[in-house]
């Protein structure tokens, strides 16, 4: 049984930076890409940033880019999402995620549907 664990988040000012960290169990991580996403109230959850199973490929969100950085240790089995320069839209509750199956070294996927396995979730909430 796949278990996602996130951690690190928490109430921040703009501009502040947090560590968020998705610790897995029940499987090896190192053969399946990973991703984060985030749901704000009332909102869709969406796509935030996705790394292969390698760490060699990550993508982000346009809204993301040059401020979240997503890296994996596969040893530690574990997925980090290093958030900076945070805005208040940024609040929201953010997941982990994994795929039911393995992928080739660099795929990134970025699809809600493409994510089997989902993790409980860490708010992150950003104060003006």
């Amino acid at each position: 049984q796949v278990q996602l664990v996130e951690s690190g988040g928490g109430l921040v000012q703009t501009g502040g930076s947090l560590r968020l960290s998705c610790a897995a169990s029940g499987r090896d991580i190192s053969s399946y890409p990973m991703g984060w996403f985030r749901q704000a109230p009332g909102k869709e959850r969406e796509f935030v940033a996705a790394i292969s199973r390698s760490g060699a490929s990550t993508y982000s969100a346009p809204s993301v880019k040059g401020r979240f950085t997503i890296s994996r240790d596969n040893a530690k089995n574990t997925v980090y999402l290093q958030v900076n320069s945070l805005k208040p839209e940024d609040t929201a509750v953010y997941y982990c995620a994994t795929t039911r199956g393995s992928s080739t070294y660099s795929y990134t996927p970025t699809a809600n549907h493409e994510y089997t396995y989902w993790g409980q979730g860490t708010q992150v909430t950003v104060s003006s």
